[in-house]
């Protein structure tokens, strides 16, 4: 049996931004193993309500009245500023700050831990896995950067040996784990604040695999450029086993046929000698690979493939990964966590294989991180050309301060270089009623980005009802 005890460091955690989707997962665990979980956020949301349900003391709002005299430790991720008043009161009193990957860290030890690395689809394919493993009874933990079933469904305690993670590559957190299995489904140059180029991008995933224990396993992409030049560097290694996967002639679990249907897809992979036949509820070539993924994953830990196909069925998608929001006279609305250009295109392309004749794709789209709109916004407009029409929001910030000249228009402008029917979206008030303007029966509305542009879906819906 694996263990459930809580390190003495947590036992009574506070964490400064608890309704975030990294942090609620891990306070969502310590509270299901026992722990005194209390913490803040900076407003209400259908998250915090999920973890007081689960037993934690939620404060919105911070204020350095809010962390309680006998708490063990407080815990951040990287997006928390240093002047938080909470953490500067935790520095004044000599409370232990707890990094979030090292809290995840902890609640690994003593599991079997799958650990899912990688620039694009970590969150599907963690989600993947998770899933399936549920199915066959096999009651792993998880940590997932999205919810599966609702708001608080990003994360569970289980009592069975496995322990499925996302391995957040971002802020190199992912060097704090040690799997047993280590999937990388791809590696490209993102997080521009931390990573200056891909030489550096590269030597973090080798320091992601020094991780794995000896003896384990790595699945990698054939496909991906950046993932097969991270193989070659990794040849000849003795300590871990590579399985690669995809389309590529000498991957090992070969990808055969990816045949879309709607909203789902038909796979064909070549295991072990022979040909695996099974069906994922997700559209797209993109979407398939992530299955596969998690299939060779899986069968790394000794798990039957054939059972492992017949429970990806189980699999129905995850908030915010081209999830329908609902219809409206004949206009579906989709939404889409996709913020990177890899990101989009993959997006796009997915919907445009199950897009009834005659259909439209109209994308809105908001750019995520001034760093990033910097380095990629020409990626980003090209990628918009895969819709038919689209409108641009302006940046959403998150974290970051404005960089001088960074703006939306640099989207717009490389878009309409590259062709594409692209308008500013003017406001967040204006821009439902854009797109449900545009819209006509059989279209596809898009919302795309990271950010809150997601709150915008059920605004498009209620204009195209009206």
């Amino acid at each position: 049996m694996p263990t459930t005890a809580v390190p003495p460091a947590l036992e009574r955690p506070h964490f400064i931004g608890i309704g975030g989707i990294g942090m609620s997962g891990i306070a969502r665990i310590l509270a299901a193993r026992g722990a005194d979980v209390a913490g803040s956020d900076s407003k209400e949301s259908a998250t915090v309500t999920a973890l007081r349900q689960a037993g934690a003391t939620v404060h919105v709002g911070h204020d350095s009245a809010h962390l309680a005299a006998d708490a063990s430790c407080v815990v951040v991720s990287s997006a928390i500023r240093p002047d938080n008043p909470e953490l500067s009161a935790a520095r004044e009193r000599g409370v232990p700050v707890v990094h979030r990957s090292d809290a995840l860290a902890s609640l690994m030890e003593g599991r079997r831990a799958l650990a899912v690395a990688g620039t694009h689809g970590k969150t599907t394919t963690t989600s993947m896995l998770a899933v399936s493993l549920r199915a066959l009874g096999l009651d792993p933990s998880y940590a997932i950067g999205g919810d599966l079933d609702g708001p608080g469904t990003n994360a569970a305690h289980g009592d069975g040996a496995l322990f499925v993670a996302e391995a957040d590559e971002s802020d190199r957190s992912f060097h704090k784990y040690a799997p047993e299995v280590a999937i990388i489904l791809n590696v490209e140059l993102d997080h521009h604040a931390n990573y200056g180029s891909m030489e550096e991008i590269y030597e973090s995933f080798e320091t992601f695999v020094d991780r794995v224990v000896p003896g384990g396993t790595v699945v990698i992409s054939a496909d991906h450029h950046g993932a097969r030049e991270l193989t070659r560097r990794l040849a000849g290694r003795q300590d871990v086993r590579l399985v690669t996967y995809g389309e590529h002639p000498d991957a090992d679990v070969r990808v055969l046929r990816v045949a879309p249907h709607g909203l789902t897809s038909r796979v064909a992979v070549a295991l072990d000698g022979r040909e695996l036949d099974f069906t994922v509820s997700v559209p797209g070539r993109h979407y398939a690979h992530n299955a596969v993924a998690a299939l060779a994953a899986g069968a790394a830990t000794g798990v039957s493939a054939d059972e492992l196909a017949e429970a990806l069925r189980s699999y129905t998608g995850v908030n915010r990964r081209l999830q329908l929001k609902g219809e409206a006279r004949g206009v579906q609305v989709i939404d889409t966590y996709a913020h990177h250009p890899t990101e989009m295109t993959a997006d796009l392309e997915a919907l445009r294989s199950g897009l009834p004749e005659g259909g439209r794709i109209l994308v809105l789209f908001q750019p995520h991180l001034f760093s990033r709109t910097q380095e990629l916004a020409t990626e980003m407009g090209e990628s918009l050309t895969f819709a038919d029409a689209s409108a641009v929001l302006d940046i959403y910030p998150a974290r970051e301060e404005p960089i001088p000249g960074v703006t939306s228009a640099l989207i717009t402008d490389a878009a309409r270089a590259a062709g594409a029917d692209v308008q500013p979206a003017l406001t967040r008030e204006t821009a439902p009623d854009l797109l449900a303007g545009m819209a006509k029966p059989g279209d596809v509305v898009l919302t795309m980005g990271a950010g809150d542009v997601t709150d915008l879906g059920p605004l498009i819906l209620a204009r195209l009802a009206d």
